[in-house]
């Protein structure tokens, strides 16, 4: 499947291994984040059309919380985990709590998980969806909305997007910039 991909969509999902920091395996949301690091790939124009930049969008995707840190369960108990947070970057630099499981325990590569997979496999369906021959980020953000993952799909919502506004975007940048190209 991976020949299928442009090189955006390629460069996406090499980097959602480094937006997965501090996680144990690569998430939607991390795809989601590399889909919109190079301000030139379709997910981040489609996504700036709509207002929202590479910085909202992954402040976006903190405020959701990860299977990792739940903010409510420690609130129950008197901490404040957005309090925590802005201590920890104020004393270490930003996005320090997230680092503290850079590395994969098993010195390999992070796993995706099944939702991450489930993804991938959707933005091949959404590329022979709209007959392009190439995956791009359009289609991974496409994927993204389609999935509807707890995590990446709801940072989306929490931004005030709808899944209709994100599709017509996409189609926009498309009309851009052809799909197809290597």
């Amino acid at each position: 499947m991976f020949e299928r991909f442009a090189s955006d969509a390629r460069d996406a999902v090499t980097q959602a291994a480094e937006e997965a920091t501090g996680a144990d395996r690569i998430g939607p949301q991390h795809v989601l984040l590399g889909a919109v690091r190079s301000p030139d790939s379709v997910a981040a124009r489609a996504l700036s059309q709509l207002g929202v930049d590479r910085a909202r969008l992954r402040s976006a995707v903190r405020a959701i919380p990860s299977d990792g840190l739940d903010a409510d369960a420690l609130a129950g108990v008197g901490i404040d985990l957005e309090a925590v947070r802005a201590q920890v970057d104020a004393a270490f630099g930003a996005g320090a709590l997230d680092d503290i499981a850079a590395a994969p325990r098993s010195g390999g590569r992070k796993p995706f998980d099944a939702q991450a997979k489930k993804l991938l496999e959707l933005s091949l369906r959404e590329a022979l969806r709209y007959k392009h021959n190439r995956i791009d980020t359009g289609h991974l953000l496409l994927a993204v909305v389609r999935l509807d993952d707890a995590h990446a799909a709801a940072a989306l919502h929490a931004l005030g997007l709808a899944d209709d506004d994100i599709r017509t975007a996409v189609v926009v940048a498309w009309a851009e910039s052809p799909v197809g190209r290597p």
